[in-house]
């Protein structure tokens, strides 16, 4: 630590621990997901019963086998919306009397049995409702419009007004089509046309986002409850201490490490920046970190989660889905493997650079957990493992997900501090459940938001607005592309994020044959950043609630260390070597290489700080080379590796100068 740093006062107060108490009431601030009641007695006893059954239904479909598709996301969904009206209020705002806190209004009661009813419409009248091939009855129309209306009003409870409001919007579009202006008019959708669509077809609610909740992303969720059961995101606190802890500046790399592996079960960028952050917030700031800056490495790097294989914040399963055309699920992982990995070099080599500019040191060895009882629970690693070696080896999404929530009791079994009793199961069951009612709600609506496209064509008009604003410029489309992804993503949990932004801002780049891989992997990238990107940054704003610093300039920070997820889209768009697309071991080498060595550059201009402070010209050019370098290109690698070497020499001759002229002034 500098001398200056020394001579400050320590304030207590700003580095007292954050509790669990503040860190389930920030969650709830950020993520509706995180505002639930907490039911007792016989409600209590209903909540649980239906949050198991509702597990217990995935997990027996998953084995024996899926039904139907409108049978399997119908159920789903009545589970879902039952679920969500008796356990998230209307509003915020709690009861506070202690008698009957945190208990059912009686219209939410009301709304919970309706939901259910309209989910199981389609069970209860399957044979029928087929027979008669969208001839609807009045009481089939009265149906689907109270499955509009809650899907609509439970999305907002649970996920949040801004997918609530986009969706709604769709919807008010299919139907005022020919007062639309210019390319946007269209000949309208009559209500009774919109109700068919959205609840009667597999073109709206019950649509492809939902199917994937409903088979695949649900298991996963649930795989993450179970991790947590086993004591899995404590371990990766304590492994991320190990590996980073001593190092300069150790409790950033601590954030950075174990973000990265927090986001292999967490869906949510905000509930990685709680959960993490309250441990490794407050321990930056201990070393010397400025509060944005604590702030902001935390919210890159939880945001990083959602980036990162395997799970990729479940929106590798949908990716599957959407582009079709034979890809397979390790097809997408893989060529997000370096991408992601780019993006957290970027933010180590940062945080790196920053703590060397002022001065930090690592974690003490009294500070350090013991590392031969970490090391000894490597074990506990084997059910993340097992989900990459069956995913890798052919077998399904589902079998792997099973297989990897087995895997996971068995290692549990291990230590009788982790091992699993019928209580701990149930709840595992009961919290994976409700994990999923954010994306089953999500999914829902953002079906919608799909089925208006298709049915009114608007993703081809939108594509083809973009590309005549851009002058069918690539690099304009892109850019306008990415406005529109960060717009669109704000707010939006990852799936439903993925779901809005490949639908309505993917065709663009499709239209100027793009590869459809890298146009879902750039609006996906930029839709995910949004959650950094001030001024609607929520994963920033929370870090901010955790480290007391102010939100914007903690945006600010975030966006800053997130650097690498504004360059590396463009990238892979136009040289797709980057995401192992037809590319040989040599060529793969040089791109790691060559990326790597643009990281440093690009964080060292970045953070003005390498061996030595950098001047502007130094970090101008720090910048440059790095873009060079990065972008998989002979001459601009060559280029940018000259310059690099140039600008390394540059930092050792004044770094010697200065210190020759510090030893003749001491002299």
């Amino acid at each position: 630590m500098s001398d200056k740093d020394k001579d400050k006062p320590v304030d207590h107060e700003e580095h007292e621990e954050f509790t669990e108490e503040q860190s389930k009431d920030l969650m709830a601030k950020f993520d509706p997901e995180a505002s639930h009641r907490t039911l007792t007695g016989v409600l209590g006893w209903i909540s649980v019963i239906g949050l198991v059954g509702f597990s217990v239904f995935q997990l027996y479909t998953a084995i024996f086998g899926v039904f139907t598709a409108q049978l399997q996301r119908s159920i789903h969904l009545a589970f879902a919306l039952g679920l969500i009206f008796l356990l998230f209020p209307a509003s915020k705002k709690r009861v506070k009397d202690k008698k009957r806190r945190f208990q059912v209004a009686w219209y939410d009661g009301l709304l919970a049995l309706v939901g259910v009813y309209v989910g199981m419409y389609w069970p209860l009248n399957f044979e029928e409702l087929v027979f008669r091939v969208g001839r609807l009855t009045t009481l089939d129309l009265i149906v689907g419009f109270l499955a509009i209306v809650l899907v609509l009003e439970a999305t907002r409870r649970v996920v949040g007004l801004p997918i609530t409001i986009i969706t709604s919007i769709f919807l008010l579009y299919a139907y005022l089509g020919p007062y639309m202006p210019g390319f946007l008019q269209h000949r309208g959708l009559s209500i009774d046309r919109i109700i068919r669509s959205m609840y009667f077809t597999t073109e709206g609610i019950l649509g492809t986002p939902l199917g994937v909740s409903a088979t695949f992303i649900f298991l996963f969720l649930l795989f993450g409850a179970f991790l947590v059961k086993t004591g899995v995101g404590q371990y990766f606190n304590d492994l991320a201490l190990v590996i980073a802890g001593k190092r300069v500046g150790g409790p950033a790399k601590v954030a950075i490490f174990s973000s990265a592996l927090q986001g292999t079960i967490s869906g949510s960028s905000v509930a990685n920046v709680v959960t993490s952050g309250s441990f490794t917030i407050p321990m930056m700031k201990r070393l010397g970190y400025k509060k944005e800056f604590a702030g902001g490495v935390e919210a890159a790097a939880s945001t990083g989660g959602q980036l990162m294989p395997p799970i990729m914040g479940a929106a590798a399963f949908l990716m599957v889905e959407f582009i079709g055309g034979g890809i397979t699920y390790w097809e997408i992982a893989k060529a997000a493997t370096i991408p992601a990995a780019l993006y957290f070099t970027g933010i180590w080599i940062m945080t790196h650079f920053e703590a060397k500019r002022i001065g930090l040191r690592g974690l003490s060895e009294d500070e350090m957990p013991n590392r031969k009882q970490v090391l000894m629970k490597i074990y506990l690693l084997l059910p993340i493992a097992a989900v990459i070696f069956f995913l890798m080896s052919g077998t399904s999404v589902t079998r792997a997900a099973l297989y990897a929530i087995l895997t996971s009791i068995i290692v549990g079994a291990i230590n009788k501090e982790t091992r699993m009793g019928i209580g701990d199961f149930i709840d595992a069951l009961a919290n994976g459940a409700r994990t999923a009612l954010g994306v089953a709600a999500a999914t829902a609506a953002a079906g919608m938001i799909v089925g208006v496209v298709t049915l009114t064509g608007l993703g081809l008009k939108l594509a083809n607005s973009l590309v005549s604003l851009s002058g069918e410029n690539i690099l304009l489309t892109l850019f306008f592309t990415m406005i529109a992804s960060l717009i669109l993503g704000m707010g939006s949990p990852t799936t439903a994020n993925y779901v809005i932004t490949s639908t309505i801002a993917a065709p663009a780049l499709i239209v100027l044959s793009v590869p459809e891989l890298s146009a879902h992997m750039f609006v996906f990238y930029f839709g995910i950043v949004a959650d950094i990107t001030p001024p609607v940054a929520l994963a920033a704003f929370a870090a901010a609630g955790v480290s007391g610093g102010e939100p914007l300039r903690t945006g600010v920070n975030s966006a800053k260390l997130a650097i690498a997820a504004f360059i590396i889209p463009y990238i892979f768009v136009l040289s797709p070597e980057l995401m192992m697309i037809d590319t040989t071991w040599q060529e793969l080498l040089w791109v790691l290489f060559t990326s790597l060595t643009g990281m440093i550059s690009i964080g060292a201009g970045m953070i003005g700080y390498w061996y030595r402070r950098t001047y502007a010209i130094e970090r101008v050019a720090g910048v440059a080379a790095g873009i060079m370098l990065i972008y998989p290109e002979g001459s601009t690698d060559l280029y940018g590796l000259g310059l690099f070497i140039a600008l390394l020499v540059l930092q050792f001759v004044i770094k010697r100068d200065d210190q020759d002229k510090k030893q003749v002034a001491n002299a």
